[in-house]
Formats: C-alpha cells, sequence, structure tokens
C-alpha cells in the first residue's frame, strides 16, 4: 500500500454515527449483554462478563482530545497519553509498561480530536492490577519536571519520524486547516513542538487537573470477571478519587458552507503525485451519518468500487485511491484521494475524481452497489466485536458520544436503515462541486545538477 494510502488510513478512524429508524436487519447476532452505572464521584462503569476465554481488558476513555486545547498550546491531550505512563506517587518511574508485561499483557493508548484512552488486556486473574494502574494513573499521575522533559523528546521525535520527515506526512495536517478552518479541529492530536517547548509545569498540571477527572472518564471492563466481585474492586479503587470540577466544553459552529479551494504542497521528498478532495459533513451523530458512510465505501472500497474501476483500471492514472468518511462529535468531512502514477498530471486526477462524484450527484448509485454496500457492513459488522478489547472500546464510545451503549448491538439496524436514494441525497447536499476543498502534492520539478568543479 502506497505511503499516503497507508498514512491517511491510520490517520482517519471514522467512527459510524446515528439514525432515527431501526428496522430489523437481515443478520443475526447474539447481543453483548452489559451493565453499566455510575460512582458517586462522576465515573461511568460499563462491565460486560463473557467466560469464552480467561482473559479480561480494561479500557478508561477520557473525554479530552486536541479539540479542548488552546490554539497557542496544542499537543496538551497527546501529550499526556504518554505522560500518564511516567508512574504516580505510587508507581515509580517506567514501571507499569514492566509490570503489565510481566503478567502477560499488553497495554496502549491513543490520542484523537475528542477523547483520549488507556487500555489494558491481561490474563483475567490480573485485573486487580489493571484497576490499580489506571485509579493511580487517574487520582495522582506523575507530572513532575522530569518526566515532562522526557516526554517532550519522546513527543518531537514521534512528529519527526511520523510527520516531518515522512513523504506526505503533514497531509492530515494541512487537510485540517483547510477543512477544519476557524475551528479547534483545525489542528492534529500530534500538536505543534514550540507549543510543547514554551509550555510551563503548571500548564500541564492544570491540564491535568481539568481534565483527567473520573466525571470526565468512562471505564468499561469486558472478559472473564465476576461482576459483584467487580464491582467492589472498582468501588475500592476509583471511588476514593474525588469528583471535579464540571468540564467546559468548546463551542463548535459548524456549517457546511465552506468555500472551493485548492492548496498545494510541495515537498522534496513526494514521491507521487496525490490529490485529495473533501467536503464538510456532518457530525457522528447526525442522520446522514450513516448513508455518508456507505457512500464512501461505494466510491472507494475495493478493486470494484467505482474509483478505482475508472482512476486505475480504465484510466490507468493512478496506482492507488481511496474515500474516507471522518465524522467527530462535533464536526465532519468526507474525502477522495487518490496516488497519481509518475508523471500523471495533477489537473488530470482532479478532473477524474470530479467526473466520479458529478455522476453519484445526477444519477445515484445502482442497485448493485447499494445491495453490496449493506453486504460488507453486515460482514465488517459481524466481525467488529470479537475480541474483549473491541467490546469494552465500543461500550465505552457509544456511551460517551451517542449516550447509548446498546449500539454495539442495534447500530447495524440502522445501516440497515438506509434507502438507495439516501446516498444520492447526501452526495447532492454536501459534495458539491463550489464546496470542494482540494488538498494536492505535486512531484518537485527535477534539480538541476550542478557544475563540477
Amino acid at each position: 500500500m502506497p505511503t499516503l494510502l497507508r498514512f491517511v488510513l491510520a490517520a482517519l478512524i471514522a467512527a459510524p454515527a446515528f439514525a432515527k429508524e431501526t428496522p430489523a436487519a437481515a443478520t443475526v447476532i447474539k447481543p453483548i449483554k452489559f451493565l453499566e452505572y455510575d460512582l458517586p464521584n462522576g465515573l461511568h462503569v460499563i462491565l460486560h462478563e463473557n467466560h469464552q476465554a480467561p482473559v479480561v481488558s480494561t479500557y478508561v476513555l477520557y473525554h479530552v482530545g486536541s479539540k479542548n486545547e488552546r490554539a497557542d498550546r496544542t499537543g496538551f491531550a497527546h501529550f499526556f497519553e504518554h505522560l500518564m505512563f511516567e508512574g504516580s506517587e505510587n508507581i515509580p518511574r517506567g514501571k507499569i509498561d514492566k509490570y503489565v508485561s510481566g503478567a502477560g499483557g499488553n497495554l496502549n493508548a491513543s490520542t484523537s480530536f475528542d477523547k483520549t484512552d488507556y487500555y489494558f488486556n491481561l490474563p483475567a486473574n490480573q485485573l486487580e492490577l489493571a484497576l490499580w494502574i489506571e485509579s493511580e494513573r487517574m487520582m495522582h499521575a506523575k507530572v513532575d519536571e522530569q518526566g515532562v522533559e522526557t516526554q517532550r523528546q519522546v513527543v518531537k521525535e514521534e512528529r519527526r519520524r511520523g510527520v516531518d520527515n515522512q513523504p506526505y506526512g503533514t497531509l492530515f495536517e494541512e487537510l485540517a486547516a483547510l477543512v477544519f478552518k476557524g475551528t479547534p479541529y483545525a489542528w492534529t492530536p500530534i500538536g505543534s513542538v514550540q507549543y510543547i517547548d514554551q509550555a510551563k509545569i503548571e500548564e500541564f498540571r492544570d491540564f491535568y487537573k481539568t481534565y483527567y477527572l473520573p466525571n470526565n472518564a468512562t471505564l468499561a471492563v469486558a472478559g472473564d470477571i465476576d461482576v459483584e466481585r467487580t464491582k467492589k474492586l472498582i468501588e475500592d479503587y476509583f471511588g476514593p478519587i474525588p469528583k471535579g470540577a464540571a468540564i467546559q466544553r468548546p463551542e463548535v459552529a459548524w456549517d457546511f458552507k465552506s468555500k472551493r479551494e485548492t492548496k498545494d504542497v510541495t515537498k522534496d521528498n513526494t514521491p507521487l503525485p496525490a490529490t485529495l478532495h473533501a467536503w464538510r459533513a456532518p457530525t457522528e451523530t447526525h442522520p446522514d451519518a450513516y448513508p455518508i458512510e456507505m457512500l464512501g465505501n461505494i466510491l472507494s472500497k475495493g478493486r470494484s468500487s467505482r474509483l478505482y474501476r475508472r482512476l486505475v483500471d480504465a484510466e490507468q492514472v493512478a496506482v492507488a485511491c481511496d474515500a474516507f468518511a471522518f465524522l467527530q462529535e462535533k464536526a465532519g468531512m468526507i474525502g477522495v484521494f487518490a496516488n497519481g502514477q509518475s508523471g500523471v498530471a495533477l489537473d488530470k486526477l482532479d478532473q477524474l475524481i470530479a467526473e466520479e462524484i458529478q455522476k453519484v450527484r445526477e444519477k445515484g448509485v445502482s442497485e448493485e452497489e447499494f445491495q453490496k454496500v449493506r453486504n460488507q457492513q453486515e460482514a465488517d459488522f459481524a466481525t467488529s466485536f470479537g475480541s474483549m478489547n473491541a467490546r469494552a472500546k465500543n461500550l465505552a464510545r457509544y456511551h460517551v458520544f451517542y449516550g447509548d451503549a446498546n449500539l454495539i448491538n442495534t447500530e447495524l439496524d440502522r445501516y440497515m436503515a438506509v434507502k438507495r436514494e439516501d446516498l444520492q441525497r447526501v452526495a447532492k447536499e454536501y459534495l458539491l462541486d463550489d464546496r470542494t476543498q482540494i488538498l494536492r502534492y505535486p512531484v518537485p520539478a527535477a534539480q538541476p545538477a550542478k557544475a563540477a568543479k
């Protein structure tokens, strides 16, 4: 897979959304049972008991991401993704990884525009270890000069390696600035190095005290657990943590009336021409989110998709192409991009993409395409929640962003509620030619050879 696709698909994790109608779906999937409740300090807890294997997954979602940052202090949420592994008052520096791996488990964390999350996968008899570590991080994580300085260097190196020195590495950053202009989605979670360097220790401590609170967190536990024992452990470890002040959420004035704009990004390390067409789209809980995602799959998913057949097979001007729906809590976009063959003009790629989008607006999609995308959604849904880790993550995500953890059982019904005419309707409403934001990566012109001395 070309570097552009690898980078964008890793960065653009689109979440499905909310629709009104819920008729029965054709696929019958065994419901995932769970219970949920709140501790007095505001921590929301979701428990899923499953004895198929002696494993357990814990997942903590903090409702804070890059959109909660100041424009002159970007990168704070991502910085804390790293900093929370430094330790706590009762966990020595650098020991969290060793404790978990030594117990036969694994761990990770991630940051997005809307959330920061942490998870552990462990043998079932190590549940208490996971709960202890997460409660320590929530109650008194180590935010000191040594940890901050260590993570400053780690984050800067991560940005150099993953963004600044990669072909197309700045694509998502440039795209967010273009499409989400004027909103706190205009910067990406990786942040800017200069702001992390400028920030004082007190600023990091204030960010921690503001957002890493039980009343801003959801804890999901899934796997081989005894529910009553787990509830007791959660009460013991998380109950004493004080409730914090109410979180002030950023206001986002979001509309779809962007103006057509084209931006060329010239980088010395661009190997092939690339172009990306994007449009502002609804949020993840908007009723149109489902048809938008399905339309993106019709345009680009698989070798029989429209863009692949036209750009790669028929015209042979692209080595790869794809589409994505990137729908967030308070903003969204849908995009189409292509890696051109060597020597292909970007104007040619832009023309062909525009023609395919125009066809959808004018004629909609075929019945065959519609049935194919429905089948894809059923297959994807049937395999989405096989692991305990996936169940814990999605239970928490559905609760926080949709207000309904039971969407883990009913969301497929909402995909199936989409009608074929809905796909043309959203194309005509959102994918308008005069609202297209185009980001292009031309191949730099060959440099003249230096004269010999």
